[in-house]
């Protein structure tokens, strides 16, 4: 007997089951996307147990008749092609025929479904992948699925899904971008034990945009259109000999980019925010995610991202779907076009939405951005747009709008070249300071720093951001911010482990708008943010009232400090125990409620500091890994004036 065989088509369905349903959000894209092909106006999802248990999915599409519900449950079976030549002019988010026997091979599924046509609707029955009951019955138009027990005859791939919440932030997710992509439909999604999000019908993107994020969002939205006739884009053409067998030039038709992006002063902590759409389909594409980042480059740090809501729409033979069984991947015909295009068309509206007038208005009047706007300087770039670029000479800016949220002091590296060519001047004094490679702390000195802390003496302050003090072994650089990060950690461990948090009340109660996948992850750190000092409680849907939150933390800094905690990256959140959680979020209110850079101290509250720092039991870093001081050592100062 030879050595291959033809799977059975249960095996193929499961098979094609692990590409096409990685976890039950994937389940739901699926379904969802074929309830829009169906032309349906409103769409309601329910889960139960993060997926697991339940998924349904009801809409007021065209439905089906009865010998379309049985036909659709086999292999590849598709109203949506026809011949090998539509394949390249794909215009439907789902097209290949394989999600339907797919998920009915590893759940237990029921189709409930009516044409307009036909004055009974019909049930279908399936459980892993064989069908158990088909029956007429009295039914509304449109589809309703049911999906039971996901995985539940695959028990290997069972075991690989998350909590039931991380399943559920995906699902919250998936439903928000499509309800984002689609003002003209009715969105709901519901747990088991709440609404998590509901969208009726708006008139358009800007009004889905503010129904979805609120008000605080939406006000530093700014719009984003351009188009472009692919004919006249003078499009460079291949020479013959490097062309591809198949080569065509650009089909005819228009480039159109259109939606949101967000000012630099609305940055968030990972690409979460992120929504992009080809043709109505949702994407995660690196072509257009580096587009992004090049238009938004030198305008904010690299380690913090915008909120954007871009559409783009091309003829669909410029863009191939059929490269990823997920269809969450594309190919872009003319990619470095496309690239370019929408960096220019980014660039140019974050360009024309803060002329230099506003700059200038906001120097003098001493405003926040009068700070931001110090930190660039607007030089022509060659294909047209001005681009700020981060000028190492000019003074650091006071980060509290814009990079308080995650304690960074970006003008540490400039000041460090400063010290090598400036003197500094203390007290009438002026003391020439030379720079060694090797004068940042390490934990490997900790028993060492600890008594040198204890003796320093403070000479004052390096622009409101960093303390300089001396004691016998040389000359010492604190940065203030992380300083009191790591002092203030270290506290908010201790109280927390004798129960003893200081928590203040708020006069009146912080009101904050979460997206739905928030809402379900604050309701998992509900209990430990509790026990570090916060008082919470739902105040709607999608809206949380804060109470009570510990000392220090007040105002924008509490919602920033939350928004940090909110927006931890799903693999991160899968692999964090308890004590790494404990950490986390007190590493994160001791950064938000730290002394900022840019922050005159009095003598004697820098004293304090330094006291404190030298009571810690880990000096040299604070809780995120940043270096908490520089020594200059008597040594590397006599080598600098070439004493020794």
């Amino acid at each position: 007997m030879g050595r291959i065989r033809i799977l059975s088509d249960l095996v193929a369905n499961q098979i094609a089951a692990g590409e096409v349903v990685e976890r039950p959000a994937s389940v739901v894209k699926e379904l969802l996307e074929n309830s829009l092909d169906a032309g349906a106006t409103r769409i309601r999802i329910e889960v139960e147990a993060g997926g697991r248990k339940l998924i349904r999915i009801a809409d007021n599409g065209h439905g089906m008749m009865a010998d379309d519900a049985l036909l659709a449950f086999e292999r590849h079976a598709t109203s949506k092609l026809r011949t090998s030549d539509d394949l390249l002019s794909i215009a439907t988010l789902g097209f290949r025929g394989e999600a339907l026997p797919s998920i009915a091979s590893v759940s237990r599924l029921t189709l409930e479904t009516r044409a307009a046509e036909e004055d009974a609707g019909t049930i279908v029955e399936i459980n892993g992948g064989n069908i158990q009951r088909v029956e007429p019955a009295g039914l509304p138009v449109g589809t309703t699925i049911t999906i039971r027990d996901l995985f539940y005859n695959t028990p290997a791939r069972r075991k690989f899904l998350r909590s039931e919440q991380t399943e559920l932030s995906h699902i919250a997710a998936l439903v928000t971008h499509y309800a984002l992509a689609n003002p003209d439909r009715h969105f709901e999604l519901h747990s088991a034990t709440q609404a998590l999000l509901t969208a009726p019908i708006t008139a358009n993107a800007g009004d889905r945009l503010f129904q979805i994020f609120g008000r605080d969002t939406t006000t530093h939205m700014i719009p984003v259109a351009a188009e472009i006739d692919f004919a006249r884009a003078g499009l460079p053409e291949p020479p013959p000999w490097k062309r591809e067998p198949d080569y065509e030039p650009p089909a005819p038709g228009f480039l159109r980019i259109s939606g949101f992006v967000s000012k630099p002063e609305l940055q968030k902590l990972n690409r979460n925010s992120i929504y992009i759409f080809v043709n109505g389909r949702l994407i995660r594409d690196r072509l257009i995610l580096h587009a992004l980042t090049e238009a938004y480059r030198n305008i904010i740090p690299p380690t913090s991202y915008p909120v954007v809501l871009l559409f783009l729409e091309m003829p669909p033979q410029e863009v191939d779907v059929n490269v990823h069984p997920a269809k969450t991947e594309v190919r872009f015909r003319q990619s470095a076009f496309i690239h370019d295009f929408v960096r220019d068309t980014v660039r140019n509206a974050l360009m024309h939405a803060r002329p230099a007038a506003d700059f200038l208005h906001a120097l003098n009047n001493n405003s926040p951005m009068a700070s931001a706007s110090l930190l660039v300087d607007v030089s022509p770039l060659p294909n047209g747009p001005d681009q700020p670029v981060f000028d190492p000479q000019m003074p650091a800016a006071t980060f509290g709008d814009a990079q308080a949220a995650s304690g960074e002091a970006f003008a540490l590296q400039p000041e460090r070249q400063l010290l090598t060519a400036e003197r500094l001047a203390f007290n009438g004094a002026t003391i020439p300071v030379g720079y060694s490679d090797n004068s940042t702390l390490t934990p490997d000195g900790e028993a060492q720093t600890l008594n040198e802390l204890a003796n320093l003496r403070p000479l004052g302050q390096l622009r409101d951001s960093f303390i300089l003090a001396v004691n016998d072994e040389g000359l010492w650089i604190v940065d203030q911010h992380v300083a009191h990060e790591r002092v203030l950690f270290e506290k908010i461990l201790r109280d927390r482990e004798v129960e003893k948090v200081q928590r203040q009340r708020l006069l009146m109660p912080l009101l904050i708008d979460l997206q739905p996948a928030q809402m379900i992850t604050f309701a998992s750190l509900a209990g430990e943010l509790e026990r570090n000092g916060f008082e919470a409680e739902p105040f709607g849907p999608r809206t949380i009232a804060i109470k009570a939150a510990p000392v220090g933390l007040e105002g924008r800094e509490l919602e920033r400090m939350l928004e940090e905690v909110l927006a931890v990256p799903d693999r991160e959140q899968q692999a964090e125990n308890a004590e790494a959680r404990r950490h986390r979020i007190a590493a994160s209110i001791a950064c938000h409620a730290a002394i900022k850079i840019n922050t005159p101290l009095e003598p004697s509250k820098i004293d304090w500091l330094l006291a404190e720092l030298a009571k810690t039991e880990h000096p040299t870093s604070c809780p995120h890994g940043r270096p908490i001081a520089l020594r200059y050592s008597l040594k590397d100062i006599q080598k600098a004036f070439q004493r020794i």
